[in-house]
């Protein structure tokens, strides 16, 4: 479990795509620490770098991850870990995926509606 931290200051980069479909969900950061907790655990944590702080995805919202498979590329700096996806979706702004925005001729628009109400879940919190 030798991953190089080194090369973004302490982080890697963890892709998390769904173990069933193959769809990219989202793109965190982690530590040491927070691969730690993921290995232990069996459901990913991140590293928030605005909290400066360790943060188990779903612990708000329920919506957790959970490993299904870890792994790491040529260099050991950056991970993809495939996941089962318990809840709606995993994007704070209530989609599936954080990735439901697509360039079509030079602008971004939305190809999926919100799978949840992050209101409901998350209340007004940024």
């Amino acid at each position: 479990m030798d991953l190089n931290f080194d090369k973004l200051g302490g982080l890697v980069p963890a892709i998390i795509q769904d173990h069933g479909s193959g769809r990219v969900l989202m793109m965190g950061f982690m530590n040491p620490e927070a691969f730690r907790r993921t290995i232990e655990t069996g459901q990913v944590t991140f590293y928030s770098r605005s909290r400066r702080a360790l943060w188990a995805k779903g612990e708000t919202s329920g919506h957790r991850l959970l490993v299904r498979e870890i792994l790491t590329d040529c260099d050991n700096d950056a991970l993809l870990i495939k996941v089962e996806a318990l809840g709606p979706g995993v994007c704070h702004e209530g989609y599936v995926s954080c990735f439901y925005r697509r360039l079509d001729d030079g602008a971004w628009r939305e190809i999926e509606a919100p799978a949840y109400d992050p209101k409901a879940v998350y209340g007004d919190r940024p």
